[in-house]
Formats: C-alpha cells, sequence, structure tokens
C-alpha cells in the first residue's frame, strides 16, 4: 500500500522526517549528557524527538582538532550500541558540526568522524556554506569517506548559512539534491555587516532602553531568515531556525519559537542548552484539537482512494490532504499522540 507521504507529498518527501529540535553541545561532557538525555527522551516519547550535534567546529580546541574528532566519533558509536543494548523503542539521532570546507581541519574531521562513524551519523552539518561549489567540495570529502567505511546510504548534509553572501544564493543551494536542511547562522551573518546591524539583533527581544531592534523586528535579519525559510520550502528541504540566547529565559524561548514556526515558516530550531528542548518541542507542536481534525481528515481521505470529499460541510482535495498529513508529522515528530487510525503510517515509515 502506497504512504501518504509518497502520494502527498512527492519529491518534498526527501527530506524524510527531521525532529523539530536540533540539539548543539560541543564540550565532553555536555556531549555525554546530551546524549543520555536523547535517549531518556527515546524511551518517554517512544521516538526520537531531537538530533544531537556534537560540535567540532566550536568545540575543538586551536591544534586539539584531532584528538576533538575522535572523540566525537567515539561517542557517536557508542550511543548507537548503548540504544541497542537498551533495546530503545527508536535509534538515536546523532550528527556532528564539522569544520568549514576552507578550513584546514575541513579534510581530517571528514575523513576521520565520517570514516570511523559513518553508520551512526544521520546526518553531517557544514557550516559557513556560501556557494553550491562549497556543497560539492563537501560531497566528495563525504562520500569519499563513507565508501572507505562501506556505507552504501548517502550520507545527508545539512548547511549552514551566515553570511549576506550565502544568503543571497540560497535558493540555488537549497536545490542542491544532497542537502537536507538550511540553518541560519544569525550572530556570524550580523557580525559579517561591520557593526552595521546592532548587536541586540542577535537576541530574541528589542532592547527596551535603546529602542534597537531584535532578531525577529531588524528588517536585515528579518529578510535572511525569509529568504532562506522560502528557499528550503520551495525546495522540499527543512528550514532550522537559529539559535536563542536566552538559555535561561523560558517563556523568551517559547516565544521565540513560536514566532520561527508561525510567522518565519521554520520546521526545525536550535537548541544550545538542555532546557531549551521542551520549550521548542511544545511551541513546534500543533495542539491535540489540530491533530484530531488532521487525523479524521486523513482517514476520510484514505478510504476515498485520495479522491476529493466533503468533511464537515467543506471541500478537501490533495492541496488540503497534504497540510493536514503534515500536521501529523509534526506531531510524530514532537512526540504528540496520534489517534489509532493513523498510528500504522508511522509505524511503516519508522522501521
Amino acid at each position: 500500500m502506497a504512504h501518504p507521504r509518497d502520494i502527498l507529498l512527492g519529491a518534498q518527501a526527501a527530506a524524510g522526517f527531521l525532529p523539530v529540535c536540533d540539539h548543539y553541545s560541543g564540550v565532553e561532557v555536555r556531549m555525554r549528557k546530551s546524549l543520555q538525555l536523547q535517549a531518556e527522551m527515546i524511551a518517554e516519547f517512544g521516538t526520537c524527538v531531537f538530533d544531537v550535534s556534537l560540535d567540532c567546529e566550536d568545540g575543538a580546541p586551536v591544534g586539539g582538532e584531532r584528538d576533538h574528532a575522535q572523540m566525537v566519533v567515539a561517542l557517536a558509536n557508542d550511543a548507537q550500541e548503548a540504544a541497542r543494548k537498551a533495546a530503545l523503542p527508536a535509534a538515536p539521532r546523532v550528527a556532528v558540526r564539522v569544520h568549514p570546507v576552507d578550513h584546514a581541519a575541513f579534510e581530517a574531521d571528514v575523513a576521520a568522524i565520517v570514516g570511523g562513524a559513518a553508520q551512526a551519523l544521520c546526518h553531517l552539518m557544514i557550516p559557513k556554506v556560501e556557494t553550491v561549489a562549497d556543497v560539492e567540495r563537501a560531497v566528495a570529502a563525504v562520500d569519499a569517506a563513507a565508501r572507505s567505511a562501506g556505507r552504501v546510504e548517502p550520507l545527508p548534509l545539512q548547511v549552514l548559512l551566515e553570511s549576506p553572501a550565502a544568503v543571497h544564493r540560497a535558493f540555488d543551494i537549497a536545490a542542491h539534491p544532497r542537502v537536507q536542511s538550511i540553518s541560519f547562522g544569525l550572530m556570524d551573518f550580523v557580525s559579517a555587516h561591520g557593526g552595521a546591524i546592532p548587536a541586540s539583533a542577535m537576541s530574541s527581544r528589542s532592547d527596551a532602553l535603546s529602542g534597537e531592534l531584535g532578531q525577529f523586528s531588524h528588517p536585515l535579519v528579518v529578510r535572511a531568515k525569509l529568504e532562506i525559510a522560502s528557499a528550503c520550502h520551495a525546495h522540499g528541504k527543512v528550514p532550522s531556525h537559529c539559535v536563542v540566547t536566552e538559555f535561561s529565559d523560558t517563556e523568551a524561548m517559547k516565544a521565540a519559537a513560536a514566532k520561527a514556526a508561525r510567522e518565519f515558516g521554520y520546521t526545525r530550531m536550535w537548541s544550545i542548552h538542555p532546557s531549551q528542548i521542551r520549550p521548542i518541542l511544545e511551541a513546534l507542536a500543533p495542539s491535540d484539537s489540530e491533530i484530531e481534525r488532521a487525523a479524521a481528515i486523513i482517514e476520510v481521505a484514505a478510504h476515498a482512494q485520495w479522491a476529493p470529499v466533503s468533511f464537515e460541510g467543506q471541500l478537501h482535495d490533495r492541496a488540503s490532504y497534504r497540510y493536514f498529513w503534515q500536521v501529523l508529522e509534526r506531531a510524530h515528530q514532537t512526540g504528540r499522540h496520534l489517534p489509532a487510525g493513523v498510528q500504522s503510517y508511522f509505524q511503516i515509515a519508522t522501521r
């Protein structure tokens, strides 16, 4: 039986099931705690509700890149083995952010990490991507390392756009078949403007004293966010929103995540502290009423073999089915309970 993803999403289904939260950690003790928290929440929710991205770019000390990469390999492999032993209901999702393609450590990073943990990784994050040529360079290095490790399935790449020039090329980069998701690098983007954008634009809120604009109101930052989100949606990729630095302010985190999702079109968001993970899940999750309505419409649509139907006095066809299916996907990605009539779709999808 054809899966609703294949019927309704077509090429957009290529991005796959990505959790709505991508949690970054670069210090060993925090990386270990993040992986442990991921395992605990897999057991709690029955699915993997956030990725753990082990960070080499900002995590590795200068001169210690090789040792840091080897540590990351061990952590990624150990996480998968621990999950198998614990018989978790879903596999961990562990990624690595390597150094940029023009960094001296890039080739060694990829060779060591992909070569040593190819089967344990869900994707590789490539920072400071400027052009499609940067993506191609990363693909060549990653594929060579994956082949040497015996990985047959292509390793997805996620990229981080952090400059005005990179944002200008967002549509071309999003069109690359190996790019799974694009993230926006807020702080580097602001600093790339040579002081023309105030520091307040790195915050989730405007500065009350000076009146300077925050990241959700400064026009240049807003424009960049919208360009990336639009580029991703145009090519069936996942737009991932930048960090919120006020990690100790739960309400600010929830408000920022909700704004990113509801007004800017982002379906995934970075976390830089464990306290941000649950607020992101909550803010990006559909409500119970949305889930119930979406499930009812999808059940009716499937029974009609996806032909147009009347539901509660409204006409629905594949255009609206697509929307309501995506509501169910987001519910699954955030660990929400799904009605019995649609649960089997997700059991098939996650085998």
